[in-house]
């Protein structure tokens, strides 16, 4: 793989990853456009370092405002902690059930692996794109017409439990579904929820910081089970053959790093300047354009 489709990619994947638009869609028709092998354990490899790159860019970007409101004193670390985890736990809950409705109802309990290839074609990313565009649209407008007849700035409200069940039960949808903005659907979730955008902004994205190495080591885990089938319907070495791609994929990551950063400013920007509804309507656009890419066989 050239070091120009590795930046591209990098770059890609930080702006699309932290923006309200699924990085998933984005980097999977991405892949398809430059014909890259999106199974292979060379390409694995630098997924995930993109993917630290990103969650560097939210801890650098959000450290401030974590250390001001969730790190202020033990009390709101505890009280903070409680919420991300109660929000987790209940995005286990729903991706689990999802996933087993999936397998008895779609793919009648084919491999998990199955799931994943199949979340992962562009005619199942355009209507998750369609609906991401939607909710955020949506909260989008509401939120809108709310800042105009209250003109005065939103007051800091504790984030309550209800709310947080709300924005893990949704993202817990996002998971499995690509396409499905998981940024764009929370943030969204807890404006509807009744959250301030502020709130709802560093929540979604210090659930990120929880969710992140989780991903990242079902990738790898995915890889090696991968490799190590490979190599018994071969009879070759069932090692991951990366070493010649960690310094290109180190450059991907830096990149991504940086790209996330830009994202994160885009992000608040307009999410305070109430243009938030804008990434609902690119969601909607894109969605059209990935199901047109579907029916030229990409």
């Amino acid at each position: 793989m050239s070091l120009l489709k590795i930046v591209v990619l990098a770059i890609i994947q930080g702006l699309a990853e932290l923006l309200p638009v699924s990085s998933s869609a984005h980097v999977i028709v991405a892949e398809k456009l430059m014909g890259l092998d999106v199974t292979s354990p060379q390409m694995t490899l630098l997924l995930v370092m993109l993917h630290t790159g990103t969650m560097f860019a939210v801890i650098v970007y959000f450290w401030r405002s974590w250390k001001e409101s969730y790190f202020s004193s033990m009390a709101a670390f505890r009280q903070i902690a409680v919420r991300i985890i109660y929000a987790t736990i209940l995005t286990a809950i729903v991706y689990e059930v999802l996933k087993k409705i999936l397998e008895k109802t779609v793919l009648h309990n084919v491999a998990h692996a199955h799931i994943e290839d199949m979340f992962g074609r562009l005619n199942w990313i355009a209507p998750a794109l369609f609906a991401a565009g939607v909710l955020i649209l949506i909260a989008g407008l509401l939120r809108r017409k709310e800042d105009e007849r209250n003109s005065s700035t939103e007051r800091p409200r504790e984030l309550t439990m209800g709310q947080a069940a709300w924005i893990g039960l949704v993202q817990g949808i996002c998971v499995p579904f690509r396409g499905f903005s998981r940024s764009g659907a929370t943030i969204s979730t807890g404006m509807l929820a009744g959250v301030t955008k502020q709130q709802s902004e560093v929540f979604s994205f210090a659930l990120v910081v929880v969710l992140t190495p989780a991903a990242i080591a079902k990738e790898v885990l995915r890889a090696v089970h991968a490799q190590h089938a490979q190599a018994l319907a071969t009879g070759t070495s069932a090692g991951l053959h990366v070493s010649g791609l960690f310094l290109p994929s180190l450059l991907g990551m830096i990149f991504s790093f940086l790209a996330g950063l830009v994202a994160l400013k885009w992000l608040s920007g307009w999410l305070e300047n109430g243009r938030w509804y804008l990434f609902g309507i690119y969601c909607l656009l894109a969605s059209v354009a990935v199901y047109g890419f579907y029916l030229h066989g990409f």
